[in-house]
């Protein structure tokens, strides 16, 4: 490994650290190995993000926002980027601050099309052959982008990287779709820098580690033992 490489791998592991530091001081990740969460889904879960507060938090986003250009340059490029693509509609508050960030023109994508013709996700203007950087909150499996990236390919788009302030980090299958399909992605942090910075400031108790490292190592056998489903 070269010593720009190390740097650079440096560089992204504080940030992932920091990044989960503060989506646990805002309590935008929680931790509940004894009181488990139960999601619409029939999941049940001891862990819970909803990277949705970090809007409310200026400071906070401003920092997240700062690490994600540094990491979209460092990854994508300086001049890679035609627009910067919102997903409707958690993702539209962070394509803003970084299209603003990066003096680049910001899209967004419906979830379902409104209108006809192939332009019918999109808003915004976009040109033929612009390379878009697609926007999320966060990633569990990944499933979610391949609508969004595939409305932007039918409207002309090159689309070939996604960023997400958060990935679950723990169903390798998502990661695995983006790729087949042609599309990296790019995270500032996942549930294994949240479970290092939780161990490393004491935020659980031994116990509390040993269940949510469980449930990240197996969610769907942790979840099934508890009565919840198992995707």
């Amino acid at each position: 490994m070269t010593t720009d490489m190390a740097g650079d791998k440096a560089l992204a592991k504080e940030a992932a650290r920091t990044t989960a530091r503060i989506l646990m001081e805002i309590e935008a990740v929680l931790f509940r190995p004894d009181d488990p969460f139960t999601f619409t889904s029939g999941r049940i879960s001891p862990v819970y993000v909803d990277c949705r507060k970090i809007i409310s938090f200026p400071r906070a986003r401003g920092q997240l926002m700062d690490y994600a250009v540094e990491m979209i340059t460092r990854e994508i490029g300086y001049e890679s980027l035609d627009a910067i693509a919102g997903g409707e509609t958690a993702g539209i508050p962070f394509a803003a601050w970084i299209a603003e960030r990066l003096n680049l023109p910001m899209l967004y994508v419906r979830k379902k099309p409104k209108g006809f013709g192939r332009d019918a996700q999109i808003e915004g203007a976009m040109k033929e052959g612009d390379r878009i950087l697609l926007v999320e909150d966060l990633a569990t499996d990944g499933g979610s982008k391949l609508n969004f990236v595939e409305a932007l390919r039918t409207a002309g788009a090159q689309v070939s990287d996604t960023f997400v302030v958060f990935h679950y980090g723990i169903f390798p299958k998502g990661i695995q779709d983006l790729a087949d399909k042609g599309v990296r992605l790019h995270a500032l942090a996942t549930w294994w820098d949240a479970l290092a910075v939780a161990e490393e400031q004491g935020y659980l108790n031994t116990e509390g580690l040993e269940q949510v490292r469980a449930f990240l190592n197996d969610p769907n056998g942790w979840s099934a033992a508890r009565g919840g489903i198992a995707d």
